[in-house]
Formats: structure tokens, C-alpha cells, sequence
């Protein structure tokens, strides 16, 4: 089984123990959600990739990870997260390119499987541009896609034939990678975070103490 197949079935077992319910609150997902979107992806990356001329658009690596980038940004609360998910999608998908330029042109030549490789680098590069849950997971997952987009538009501006193949012939892997990761990372040290703002001995940071005025006297 691939690796992304793997990682979006213990996303789902997660999900059914109820161990990412803080994350999904973040994102504003509910359990059930989650769980057709994990299985919408994963039983949708076997159905055969719809042809476009020249592009080849898979459904589950493809798709519905891009109808829920969509979704997210639509429950976005300010215009500035917005911004900085697309933009940070950008830059993640010139990260994604730039490491492929650098990368042997032989893949037995690498200790990782190539496509693991731009996910786990897209992952990284997402939380830090990201910042927020859904940000980083609209980063990690568009980002790997409009990569894979620019290398496609490179290949043909250099008369270079190719077919640009969207979430299938592994890019699933690195999409689902990409994304999980980054949502992963931006849990953890935003749970990091929170810990090192709390007084030992204390479950949750400090607030200011609201204090409300006290009437002396008796009624008016």
C-alpha cells in the first residue's frame, strides 16, 4: 500500500478515537467530515485519471484535496489568512520546484523515494508560511499541486512533450504527505507554544483576571 494510502488510514482510525478533535475544531471540520473526505481521497485515487488532452486529472490525489483547499479558504475568519494561504501556497509550490531542480535526476540515486521527499519539504515549508491549521493544509496541499503544475508548463515551454498527470503516478502520496504534515507540525508546536506560555501547575495560560465592579450599598 502506498505511503499516503497508509497515512490517510491512521488519519481516519485518529479521527474514530477521537484523538484529532482539537485539530478538526481548528479547522472547522467535524469528525464525519473528515472521515468521507479521507475516504473520498483514498478510494478515489483508484478511479481511472480523467484526460484532458494533454493533462491527466486524478479524483482522490487531485480533485478533493483542491475542493477542500476551496472549502477551507470559504471558512477563513479574516482576509489576511487568505491571503497568506495563497500566498504561502505560491511559495510552497517554488520551494516543491526548486528542490526538484536540485534533487539527482536519478531516483535510485536517493535515500527517499522522490515524492516523499517534496512532501515532507512542502510539509515543512507550509507550517512555517501557514502558521494556522487550515493555512498550513491549504499550503502543504496546493502548493505540491501548483508545483507539479510549473514543472508540466517548464517541460512543454521546452518542447518537452509530457503528459501532466495531477494526483496520480505517486503525486497522491506527496499531496496527502504535504498536507498532513503541515497540519501535524502546526498542531504540535502551537500545543509546544501553549505549554511553554503556562505556569507549572496550571492547565491553561494566563488570562487577565476580569474584574467586575462591585455595587456598595443597597438598591437605588
Amino acid at each position: 500500500m502506498a505511503v499516503g494510502l497508509i497515512v490517510l488510514s491512521i488519519v481516519s482510525v485518529l479521527v474514530v478515537f477521537g484523538a484529532a478533535q482539537r485539530v478538526l475544531d481548528r479547522m472547522q471540520l467535524s469528525d464525519r467530515a473528515a472521515l468521507v473526505i479521507a475516504a473520498l481521497i483514498f478510494f478515489g485515487g483508484f478511479i481511472p485519471d480523467i484526460r484532458f488532452g494533454q493533462v491527466a486529472v486524478n479524483l482522490g490525489g487531485a480533485v478533493i484535496p483542491f475542493g477542500v483547499c476551496m472549502w477551507l479558504l470559504l471558512k477563513t475568519d479574516t482576509r489576511k489568512e487568505v491571503v497568506r494561504a495563497l500566498a504561502g501556497s505560491v511559495i510552497t509550490a517554488a520551494a516543491v520546484y526548486a528542490l526538484g531542480r536540485f534533487l539527482p535526476a536519478e531516483p535510485e540515486n536517493m535515500v527517499l523515494d522522490p515524492n516523499y521527499t517534496y512532501g515532507i519539504a512542502g510539509g515543512i515549508v507550509a507550517y512555517v508560511l501557514g502558521r494556522s491549521r487550515r493555512a498550513a493544509f491549504i499550503c502543504g496541499t496546493l502548493g505540491v499541486i501548483l508545483a507539479d503544475i510549473a514543472v508540466a508548463v517548464v517541460n512543454w515551454q521546452n518542447g518537452v512533450a509530457s503528459t501532466l498527470r495531477l494526483g496520480s503516478a505517486g503525486m497522491m502520496d506527496t499531496v496527502v504527505i504535504s498536507g498532513i504534515l503541515a497540519v501535524l507540525l502546526a498542531e504540535l508546536m502551537g500545543e509546544l507554544i501553549e505549554r511553554m506560555a503556562r505556569p507549572a501547575g496550571q492547565e491553561h495560560p494566563n488570562r487577565e483576571t476580569v474584574r467586575v465592579p462591585v455595587r456598595r450599598g443597597g438598591r437605588n
